[in-house]
This record gives structure tokens, C-alpha cells and sequence, in this order.
């Protein structure tokens, strides 16, 4: 490997390292009539890496040699490393970001010039001054992390050194490399064996390890499923505030009934759930789904209709006052006497007012002992009654809770993001 006439020496020496005519990098796939397998005589089934590299060789970014190797603890140079990123971004679809560049150390006839090439114009790999790129040159951790980040234009989203002081060895880690780092750590790209904690910057990389960070970069871009290993640092989320605008809508659900019934002059209290999670634009959950919103239906006399005011969210157990309500409702259902009242309050939440004026109109007495109500008891019904008397129709305001009382946020919210 260390000259251009070795690797181009001959069949033989192609297939002892995996490498076909197409210049790709002695850890992939060779040609199709050479028949890979994803079980290697070297990596047990109780070796740390086994599950990435297992999975990488299935999708033909990784191979082993023609012995039924996989030799996992064998160093990884730059210009082996650019050839594995070429075949991965066919998973990655990576288009290219900037313009190539002739590397002086790079002749156009080397083995790896076109992955070179790629893994500089598509923003994974960069060179040294001068236009070098030292292809030759075994490829450091921090160097392969600082690559997968920048290639998938990660940025971190927590404070760098906050992030970085997971690791015990931060301070061994390049200038240039803290930053990207941080956003790997952040999207679990980096795995650590034996210890967690120890990232070993500068350390070169082994085959393996760079087996496992390539599948995790491919694990974060959202093209193959995660897999269970001890090694892949989660490193926890720092809580930080975050303020949600005014203007943003709420989604929210009430699953007690499908129809609210209240007169128009009635307030009643009322507790709904947030109807999906609401999250910042990094996945962090700000508002779970299920959450309590407690607030009120509310007469809107001047628009004839009612609307839902929010006071407070129950954010993990924890209350927050909010400032959000609905559209106003003005949809009406008519009873009168005679109307069928079974079908009237079929899955239907009755506000005090609303169960004491059916009751008054249709002359039924079970309403307040029967139905779902809200607001208030059989008794406060009762006492309701002798103010409907004598009406032989009312119109109440009819809500359909899971579509109509969705909130919109009147004031920002600054809530926990974790």
C-alpha cells in the first residue's frame, strides 16, 4: 500500500485486499463475482463491533479479504477512508457542495482518485495547505467523526463544551474538531469501546471503529435502523429554555365525548390533552402528547357562540399558566319538545346549563343523573330547571371538541426542552 506500483501489481493483489478496478477502498465490497459474506472468521459473535460490521457488509459498503477475514483492529488511511465514504453516500446521496480540486500528492492515476475527489466535493473530506492531501496517512478518530458531521452538515445545538465534557479526554481534542464532534456525540455517531467516556481523539482509527461510525452517521441520516450496542454514546441533554411563539397552534383532544353541549351564556370548566407532541425543530420534546390544558368554555356574547380558554399546561407533572384559546364556536342544535333525547346526548358532555335547559324543554328528569356532565352535580342541575320552564325550544352551542378547539398561543411559552 505504500506505492502506486503495488496496487497496481496485479489480479492476485487486488483480491487479497478486497479492491476491484474501480479503485474502491480494501474494506469494501469487491466485484460482484466475488462473493462476499458477512460472517468473518476474526470477529466472533461476542465481539463489540460484530453487529455494525455485520450490517455494513450485508449492504455491500465493507467486506472482508479472500481468507474469510475481516482483520477489524487494522489501521484505516485517508484515502481508504475516502473510499468508504464514496460508497456509503450512496445511502447518504450526499450531492456535491463545492467544486474539485487537484491534490498534489494525489496523481490522477491512483487508485483512490475518484473517491478522493467525491469525498472532497460532496464536503466530507478536506485537505492540508497547499493542496496536500496525504492520502497514505493513517486517518485519526477525531478526523473520521469531524468528516461524518461535516459531510452531514450537523451542527451542534448545546453548548460544545457542554456536550464535550462527557468525555474525559475532551482536552486532547483538536480545535478544529470540537465542534463537529459535539453534533456527532449529539446525533450518537461516536462509539466508544471499552470505556464510554474515553473518546481518544487522536488515536487512528481501526477498520471496526470506523465500521461502527459510518453505520451510525447512516443510523442518523435515517437510512438503516438503529442497532442495540453498549458502545454508542447517548450522552444526556442539558436542559434548556425554550420559548414557544404566540401564534403557534396546539393541538388538543377530548376523549370523554364527541360532542360538548352548552348554553350560550354558560361557562364551564373544562380539561383537555395535547393531541401530539410538541417538539423543537431537533426532536426534543417540548409538550408531550397527553398533557392536561385546564381552562374554561367561555360565552362570546357579542358573536352569539363559545370558545375554549387555556390557563394552564401540565407539563410532567409540573403547571404552567398558558395563555392560548380557540376559534369561537357558534355552530347551534335546536331542542325542542318532542325531540328524541337519547339521540340528543349520544356521546355528548352536557355543561350544567345546557343538561338543565333539555331537561326544562323535553320534561326529561334523568339528564342529570344520566349523562356525562360538566360544570357541575344532579343537584346544581335540578336548580337550573325552574329557569328554562316554560321555554318549548333553546338553541345551545354544539362543539365538536377534537376538531374545533385546537388552540393558538396568545402570549409565548417558554418551556424545558430536554
Amino acid at each position: 500500500m505504500s506505492n502506486l506500483s503495488r496496487w497496481q501489481s496485479g489480479t492476485a493483489a487486488f483480491l487479497a485486499l478486497g479492491i476491484v478496478a474501480g479503485a474502491v477502498a480494501p474494506i469494501f465490497s469487491a466485484a460482484p463475482a466475488f462473493a462476499q459474506t458477512t460472517s468473518f472468521s476474526d470477529v466472533s459473535s461476542s465481539y463489540w463491533a460484530r453487529d455494525f460490521i455485520a450490517q455494513l457488509a450485508q449492504r455491500d459498503i465493507i467486506a472482508g479479504f479472500p481468507d474469510g477475514t475481516f482483520r477489524p483492529d487494522n489501521q484505516v488511511t485517508r484515502a481508504q477512508f475516502a473510499a468508504m465514504l464514496r460508497k456509503a453516500n450512496n445511502e447518504f446521496n450526499k450531492g456535491k457542495v463545492r467544486s474539485a480540486i487537484n491534490f498534489v500528492d494525489v496523481s490522477s492515476r491512483y487508485w483512490a482518485y475518484d473517491a478522493i475527489q467525491d469525498a472532497y466535493t460532496t464536503g466530507f473530506l478536506a485537505g492540508y495547505p497547499g493542496n496536500v492531501f496525504r492520502p497514505e496517512q493513517n486517518i485519526p478518530r477525531e478526523q473520521v467523526l469531524t468528516s461524518l458531521a461535516n459531510g452531514l452538515d450537523y451542527a451542534p445545538t448545546q453548548a460544545v463544551s457542554t456536550v464535550l465534557s462527557y468525555y474525559n479526554d475532551s482536552s486532547s481534542i483538536s480545535s478544529f474538531a470540537r465542534s463537529p464532534i459535539a453534533a456527532a456525540t449529539e446525533k450518537s455517531i461516536v462509539v466508544n469501546y471499552p470505556n464510554l467516556k474515553s473518546l481518544n481523539p487522536v488515536r487512528n482509527a481501526t477498520r471496526a471503529e470506523v465500521a461502527a461510525f459510518l453505520y451510525q452517521a447512516l443510523v442518523s441520516s435515517g437510512d438503516v435502523q438503529a442497532i442495540n450496542s453498549p458502545y454508542i454514546v447517548n450522552a444526556p441533554q442539558v436542559a434548556t429554555d425554550v420559548t414557544i411563539p404566540a401564534g403557534t397552534t396546539l393541538p388538543v383532544t377530548y376523549a370523554k365525548a364527541d360532542k360538548i353541549l352548552v348554553t350560550k351564556d354558560e361557562t364551564v370548566p373544562l380539561t383537555v390533552k395535547v393531541a401530539a407532541n410538541i417538539t423543537t425543530s431537533d426532536g426534543r420534546v417540548l409538550i408531550p402528547a397527553g398533557s392536561d390544558v385546564i381552562g374554561e368554555l367561555r360565552p362570546v356574547k357579542d358573536q352569539g357562540g363559545s370558545q375554549f380558554v387555556a390557563q394552564k399546561v401540565v407539563i410532567n407533572g409540573q403547571e404552567k399558566t398558558l395563555n392560548a384559546s380557540s376559534e369561537v364556536i357558534t355552530t347551534t342544535e335546536t331542542v325542542r319538545k318532542g325531540v328524541n333525547v337519547g339521540n340528543l346526548v349520544k356521546n355528548a358532555a352536557l355543561g350544567t346549563a345546557a343538561a338543565a335547559a333539555i331537561s326544562a324543554v323535553t320534561g326529561d328528569r334523568a339528564i342529570a343523573t344520566e349523562e356525562l356532565l360538566i360544570g357541575g352535580g344532579a343537584g346544581v342541575v335540578l336548580n337550573l330547571i325552574q329557569t328554562f320552564l316554560g321555554q318549548n325550544s333553546i338553541d345551545l352551542i354544539a362543539i365538536q371538541p377534537n376538531t374545533e378547539m385546537n388552540l393558538k398561543l396568545n402570549a409565548p411559552l417558554t418551556v424545558t426542552a430536554k
